[in-house]
């Protein structure tokens, strides 16, 4: 390792973490030791990181080009990798590829080719057909969420991934879902199971919602009134069903964010940056969101429309009360409509009329400077202490991205802080700073 490439200590103090867990030890363990490894952990455990610190471990600093391929089937968890990877500091480039972006801007990007190379299977399969990068160099293919990215609707360009990695030698899948097949074109001999789904079992408390309408949306607004506070998802199954659900909160002024696949790809990273940061305390969203998203600890989600397979309902549900925390999952059913079988151990939940839910007190600002303007986010938060005025609890969180960056704050400040501040100087750049809508 080059004195540029940092160590496990040093990685681990540098994103705040003490030590690792239990799967994540037995994960680098086996990892380091085998060709082949599955492992199997509920959403939120740390698998991400799992994979990530032996694979880093392995890269060499002397080899030019693409030494780990990680595929993943959604954008947003190809790009949590790539911010994953960034914040642990190893010193070695790395790149995310993936649809719903300027395929010419990731061939400047590759042209100097990142140790590791995380993406879609469309775009990466698309990339090796276009010899975009070479793939003489790969040793380590991951599949993160595998169940999801062997589906039918990825195979063949799976496969054609899988057949141009000629020198691939070590093997990393990881799924929060048990029952799933491994294709054979993954050509798995001797895979070691690490198998923690059992053992991540969470505090989670089950409660159904009878509607009296087949349209759920009263019952839906009672529901949010009810919960009262904290922060949620709300499942539908069709992008149209949001559209419907956002147009009602809108009217009875309950505030939040929507996240699908039909919507453009700056609006589903806006949507999960509000969330995150508390600007927002609902998403209403597609099973798009029941995994592979980087969103805080949940105090609830809500089906609203009912999940159709037992994975669907598993991952949803997967998204609160996790690593041991509480948790609810609501249902909404219609009288007439029957449950699922696999929705059981349930209580029935009645609603109260007089209740109000807690909107955020936090608002979302954009600067039109990042990573690549060498700005930080201690620049960010030095602007608005010093020359914004604000005090420790009037600053939230704040995200950097390469060309721009995100920040929540207090709502009672948004407006003065932009006038304060818009145009101001960061690094050497002068920055706009607007309200994200």
């Amino acid at each position: 390792m080059s004195n540029t490439q940092k160590d496990q200590k040093e990685i681990l103090s540098k994103l705040k973490i003490q030590a690792l867990n239990q799967m994540q030890l037995d994960a680098a363990d086996a990892i380091n030791n085998r060709n082949e490894v599955v492992l199997l952990s509920p959403t939120g455990t740390g698998k991400t990181l799992a994979f990530l610190l032996p694979t880093i471990a392995q890269l060499d600093p002397k080899i030019k080009g693409v030494q780990a391929l990680i595929i993943v089937p959604s954008r947003e968890l190809a790009i949590q990798i790539e911010q994953v990877i960034r914040e642990m500091g190893s010193g070695y480039k790395t790149n995310a590829v993936f649809g719903g972006r300027s395929g010419s801007k990731d061939r400047i990007e590759l042209r100097h080719a990142p140790a590791i190379l995380v993406g879609t299977p469309g775009r990466v399969a698309d990339h090796i057909r276009n010899e975009t990068f070479t793939t003489d160099t790969i040793h380590t293919l991951i599949l993160d969420e595998f169940d999801k990215s062997l589906e039918v609707g990825f195979e063949e360009d799976m496969m054609e991934i899988v057949e141009s990695l000629h020198v691939v030698k070590k093997k990393i899948l990881t799924s929060a879902t048990q029952k799933v097949k491994v294709p054979a074109f993954m050509n798995l001999t001797n895979a070691k199971y690490l198998n923690y789904l059992k053992e991540g079992q969470s505090e989670l408390e089950l409660k159904v919602v009878i509607s009296p309408f087949e349209s759920k949306l009263n019952t839906l607004l009672k529901l949010i009134k009810n919960i009262g506070k904290g922060n949620g998802i709300v499942f539908c199954n069709f992008k149209d069903s949001i559209k419907t659900i956002s147009d009602y909160l809108n009217d009875n002024k309950i505030s939040h964010s929507c996240f699908y696949g039909g919507l453009e790809q700056i609006d589903r990273e806006r949507a999960l940056i509000k969330f995150r940061n508390g600007s927002s305390k609902l998403l209403i969203a597609t099973d798009l969101a029941a995994r592979g998203i980087d969103v805080p600890q949940l105090d609830f989600i809500i089906h609203y429309e009912l999940p159709t397979r037992p994975d669907e309902y598993t991952h949803r549900n997967g998204r609160t009360a996790r690593m041991h925390s509480e948790g609810t999952a609501y249902v909404i059913q219609w009288k007439k409509e029957a449950l699922p079988n696999f929705i059981k151990d349930f209580q029935l939940q009645t609603l109260d009329n007089e209740k109000e839910f807690i909107d955020s007190n936090w608002e979302t600002l954009y600067i039109s400077g990042g990573r690549k303007d060498k700005i930080s986010k201690g620049d960010i938060a030095g602007l608005f202490f010093k020359q914004g005025k604000l005090s420790k609890n009037e600053l939230g969180v704040i995200e950097l991205k390469q060309d721009c960056s995100y920040v929540s704050v207090i709502n009672t400040k948004t407006k003065q802080l932009i006038k304060q501040l818009n145009n101001s100087r960061l690094k050497k750049k002068k920055v706009r700073i607007s309200l994200l809508d």
